[in-house]
């Protein structure tokens, strides 16, 4: 769907929107990136690569700071409206699943250096690349969808989150059972569910970040599955 915003008579109203969400792309591309070295950081045992990742965790929480207190200035200054409005809003809250996807990358980081001190975990790396490019490519089609104001993929993207539970479920059901059955790998195998807890979580917080394409495009809140919202609009 092919979305356009009001001309203003104020041409810095138009820029501050254009800046908002360039911001927002910006911060997204550098959570995408942490996610992705969080993840390589833990298959390939690198703890300088997991320690990078936890040092730009900082650098998010300060990009999310930012982006609120220039959506607080555009409110204030412009009092938007409509899609304005929606547009200031959706980047707000995009900014803070953003800003919990950089945690949970961090989670993972700090697990990444976990294992390589105890030692790598004996199972549960087959599932961990699995479900992290499952995740990280709900991210990037995700934003991808905000960037082109694309309704239909942003659906389609939010509909893989079922898949992606359901793989994560099937993956701790059979860690534990490998753990009941060789209780010497426990410590390290815990650390593999902590790390497939936090992957599931990325994808939860991707999916809002659909959920806030469909209410910036089509005014629709179907965040807590609320779809018929959509088909009343």
């Amino acid at each position: 769907m092919e979305m356009h915003f009001d001309q203003h008579i104020s041409r810095q109203f138009n820029e501050d929107l254009e800046s908002l969400k360039t911001e927002m792309l910006e911060m997204g591309g550098m959570v995408a990136r942490q996610v992705a070295d969080a993840v390589d950081a833990l298959a390939n045992a690198d703890s300088e690569l997991a320690e990078e990742v936890l040092r730009i965790e900082e650098v998010i929480d300060k990009s999310e700071m930012a982006l609120d207190e220039h959506a607080t200035l555009i409110i204030a200054k412009r009092q938007p409206a409509a899609s304005d409005l929606r547009m200031v809003l959706s980047v707000i809250r995009i900014a803070r699943d953003l800003e919990r996807i950089g945690d949970e990358a961090s989670k993972i980081a700090k697990m990444a250096i976990a294992l390589t001190d105890e030692g790598t975990s004996p199972r549960g790396y087959t599932e961990i690349r699995h479900i992290a490019n499952a995740v990280r490519k709900m991210l990037n089609d995700a934003l991808d969808a905000y960037t082109r104001f694309d309704v239909q993929s942003a659906l389609q993207t939010l509909a893989e989150d079922q898949q992606v539970d359901m793989d994560y479920r099937t993956a701790v059901r059979e860690l534990v059972t490998y753990m009941m059955e060789d209780p010497r790998s426990i410590s390290r195998v815990i650390n593999v569910l902590w790390t497939l807890r936090s992957l599931e979580r990325i994808g939860d917080h991707a999916k809002n970040i659909c959920e806030q394409v469909v209410y910036l495009v089509e005014g629709a809140d179907i965040r807590h599955g609320h779809q018929e919202n959509l088909r009343k609009s």
